[in-house]
């Protein structure tokens, strides 16, 4: 991982564009969208059907009357309703449709954190939080790309940033260091809050702190020395001898990686400079010989549904979002 990528990406094969158009409605508008560069009339066409069918639909299928997808709020699976929301805006389910607008509805009229939260919280709308930045980021990041009001989870979370620039968890037990797992739940909520309500100078000036934090660290490394980050101080080594952050997954959920970190750095418009080469390398060096990318790491807890054919299996998610981040850094160079 020494030499970082030319800046020059060739086009994705016919056979892999072909391969990716072939999955579900919620792959087929995003590759319209970002490889293809379809008009925003075919776009858009092909991305009503993610209420309709596919993997969408079958979602939006899953929500209880009471306005839940697995009977609460959060859990510490992956089929809760903070779960579902985050995957429906993974896959892009507009938030305009009528199909959004009743199953946000519900959740927003009928969910709360009972049962499921710190005693304090069981009363709170879903949309209000907890106290976790983890969850809190989470829930705003859903919130806000659905049109909710989460300016008090945004505040909270301005409140709770820490002076290396990010966010953690275990602050509340006494830490003084930032997690990456935390403080990219967090960027991806600030960011989430800005594109759809509006940016403010308090909200943005946090969030360049914490994109700062991934930055200095190179996305993957120690500050204090260089070297490469091997576990999450939380979970610990996860047996597979390599480090945590360079093995990619979709979903992330609460997790972590340097596909993700990157990914946010595109999605927020920043310019690539060296200190994300190495982690586009790394990206790069992980496509197949026919340009697909397996999927490397399944986090343990129940799916809704199922998304992909396994890890080590090619995953269209993972090319999709490769290739996105690969273009970005090519484009800035």
């Amino acid at each position: 991982m020494t030499n970082p990528p030319s800046g020059h990406v060739p086009a994705p094969a016919q056979p892999v564009i072909d391969w990716l158009l072939e999955g579900d409605p919620s792959i087929r508008w995003q590759v319209m969208r970002d490889l293809l560069h379809a008009p925003a009339e075919q776009v858009a066409a092909e991305r009503a059907k993610v209420a309709t069918e596919g993997w969408g639909a079958r979602l939006l299928s899953l929500q209880a009357p009471d306005g839940t997808w697995g009977g609460r709020a959060w859990n510490r699976g992956f089929d809760s309703t903070m779960h579902v929301l985050l995957l429906l805006r993974d896959l892009g389910l507009d938030p305009a449709s009528d199909q959004a607008r009743r199953a946000v509805g519900l959740v927003h009229d009928r969910v709360t954190w009972k049962d499921c939260g710190p005693p304090e919280c069981h009363d709170n709308s879903f949309f209000a939080g907890e106290i976790e930045p983890c969850i809190n980021g989470q829930v705003a990041a859903a919130g806000a790309y659905f049109g909710q009001d989460v300016r008090g989870i945004v505040d909270r979370l301005l409140g709770e940033q820490l002076p290396d620039g990010g966010w953690n968890c275990e602050a509340e037990n006494g830490s003084t260091r930032s997690s990456f797992n935390t403080t990219i739940c967090v960027l991806d909520a600030l960011l989430e809050h800005e594109r759809h309500a509006g940016s403010s100078p308090d909200v943005t000036v946090a969030r360049l702190r914490g994109q700062d934090y991934l930055l200095e660290r190179r996305l993957f490394r120690r500050r204090s020395t260089g070297a490469v980050i091997d576990y999450d101080r939380k979970t610990g080594p996860d047996g597979s001898g390599q480090p945590a952050f360079t093995r990619f997954a979709f979903p992330t959920w609460w997790h972590y990686d340097v596909l993700r970190g990157l990914d946010y750095l595109r999605r927020a418009g920043v310019t690539p400079d060296g200190r994300v080469a190495e982690a586009v390398d790394l990206v790069a060096s992980k496509g197949d010989g026919d340009g697909r990318w397996p999927l490397e790491v399944r986090y343990p807890g129940t799916m809704p549904i199922e998304l992909d054919e396994g890890v080590g299996r090619p995953s269209r998610w993972m090319r999709l979002r490769a290739l996105r981040v690969l273009n970005w850094y090519a484009a800035g160079r």
